[in-house]
């Protein structure tokens, strides 16, 4: 690596509380890093991912991310968007447009905008959202209805609901479960599920289920990783966008905004806010972030 160091931030991304979100390494000023590099630095942090921040080669982006996690790249990824984000104005840099920013990376242009105060936030706080991208959405085939339900190893999801996969640069396999219980009763066998979803292109699932009106949320989220690692993400972006594009094509969606509990498996305490901005046509993905971790990463 011929940099003897780069700026690193590692950011708490979708956390209701410190410590409880899905933590991001930022490594700023990464022009000079090529592929193999960033890659060998992503497997090394060893979290779900690592954003590099670049120069933006389009003139709209106010900069540019490549997102890794430890086995690869990803072109788009949520809880990266944000932190990336936040790590960018921490670091004093002003966005193009106040306000909003926008992201350049695999999946082409993100848009992000100051959402707050957050209308179902605990306190007056502005979030940072990103608008959900556009999706490639293949439905199940009801011939894996049976092989989905013993891969989950369950009798609760909702088939009234059709599971779909949903590519919005990170691909999911979307099923509604009858209940937020059920979603975190959930025990998966992973070989059988990494079959089930391929089948729509997708390299995992995202799993969702409603709390009760006094619950902490109006869904409880797990997102059960099968493509470029296996196991559970903590609080995942991408694919609470994925599941609030599915309730809106099914007519399902709980009004103009609701909340997501995520993690609660893993030990965390993880909050996504969904707003339906009808009158622009967006879904709004939006999170608190904070910075944990503030140095350098020595190169060499």
């Amino acid at each position: 690596m011929t940099q003897p160091s780069v700026r690193f931030k590692q950011v708490d991304v979708f956390a209701s509380r410190p410590f409880t979100g899905n933590p991001l390494a930022v490594i700023f000023d990464a022009d000079g890093l090529d592929t193999a590099q960033m890659q060998t630095i992503a497997r090394w942090t060893n979290l779900s991912e690592t954003a590099f921040l670049l120069a933006p080669t389009d003139a709209r982006a106010d900069y540019r991310v490549r997102i890794f996690t430890t086995q690869g790249e990803l072109p788009f990824a949520g809880h990266p968007t944000l932190g990336a984000a936040h790590a960018f104005l921490e670091s004093g840099r002003e966005p193009n447009t106040p306000g909003r920013l926008v992201q350049e990376c695999g999946a082409g242009l993100i848009e992000l905008a100051a959402r707050g105060p957050a209308a179902h936030a605990d306190d007056a706080t502005p979030i940072w959202a990103f608008a959900a991208p556009p999706a490639k959405m293949t439905p199940l085939a009801e011939s894996q209805y049976d092989a989905l339900r013993a891969a989950l190893r369950s009798d609760a999801i909702d088939f009234g609901a059709t599971p779909y996969g949903v590519d919005n640069g990170a691909p999911w396999l979307v099923v509604h479960l009858s209940s937020a219980r059920a979603v975190l009763a959930l025990d998966i066998d992973y070989d059988a599920l990494a079959t089930v979803a391929a089948s729509v292109g997708a390299q995992g699932l995202a799993a969702y289920g409603e709390h009760g009106a006094d619950g902490p949320a109006t869904f409880e989220v797990r997102c059960l990783m099968t493509g470029l690692g296996k196991g559970e993400d903590p609080v995942t972006g991408s694919a609470n966008a994925a599941i609030a594009m599915l309730l809106a094509q099914q007519n399902r969606r709980p009004g103009s905004r609701y909340t997501v509990r995520q993690g609660t498996a893993m030990g965390r305490d993880g909050r996504v806010f969904v707003d339906y901005d009808d009158a622009a046509g967006k879904i709004w993905i939006g999170g608190t972030t904070r910075t944990v971790v503030d140095g350098t990463i020595r190169l060499a």
